[in-house]
């Protein structure tokens, strides 16, 4: 079971959860329009951080494709993961970026508003290397970051659909995690909110810890 862990904002974070053995640390990289984004150079900071075999995942949130293309030009990171919303961010937009950026791998997370996920997820099936699925408020610019769950039953539906690895999102954390994968059976897991210290963004070591541990006994 792939583990992933967001947003991973100082070196001294990067490096004690690539300790801990997740698969995926992900940093979040942008110009300032959303909240919390790294620039260029103090995410690379951060993924330099990142010990062998976690690998580095750059998370825009951003809708921007020359934004997106000159600074994953400049990280080089292994990972591009897309988390601008559906309508602003098309798999159109993907295919462009993957031919400006043919080195690196994309996820592309999908929001699970209700069954309409299906059809967003099968139009980007094939086109990157994991789908994430991810709870989303109607109307926001960005998908995931909610901290709740979203319908678990049309994850599995998509999970049964798609041939590209999906990693679930959403509301996940140490003590739902292995329920999680038991009702949807997705390729990996991922946690940003719930893996949080109390009231803050940064990470909390020991729930990191404990939901990785759980991801892959679950």
């Amino acid at each position: 079971m792939l583990t992933q862990i967001y947003e991973v904002a100082t070196p001294a974070e990067a490096d004690a959860i690539s300790a801990i053995g997740v698969d995926h640390v992900g940093v979040l990289v942008g110009d300032g329009a959303f909240p919390r984004e790294l620039p260029v150079h103090k995410a690379a900071a951060v993924m330099k951080a990142i010990r062998a075999p976690s690998v580095p995942s750059a998370l825009f949130l951003s809708a921007d494709v020359a934004l997106i293309e000159q600074m994953a030009s400049e990280l080089n990171p292994p990972i591009v993961h897309l988390g601008a919303s559906s309508e602003l961010l098309t798999p159109d937009h993907v295919g462009a970026l993957r031919k400006s950026l043919p080195n690196i791998k994309f996820m592309r997370s999908v929001p699970v508003t209700g069954p309409e996920a299906l059809q967003v997820a099968r139009a980007y099936d094939g086109i990157v290397e994991w789908i994430l699925l991810d709870s989303h408020r109607v109307g926001d610019p960005q998908i995931g970051a909610q901290g709740v769950t979203h319908d678990w039953s049309i994850s599995r539906m998509i999970v049964e659909t798609v041939r590209t690895p999906v990693i679930l999102a959403g509301g996940l954390g140490p003590d739902n995690v292995k329920e999680a994968i038991r009702s949807v059976q997705p390729a990996g897991v991922d946690s940003k909110t719930k893996t949080d210290r109390e009231d803050t963004h940064s990470k909390d070591l020991v729930r990191v810890e404990a939901f990785y541990r759980a991801a892959k006994s679950g």
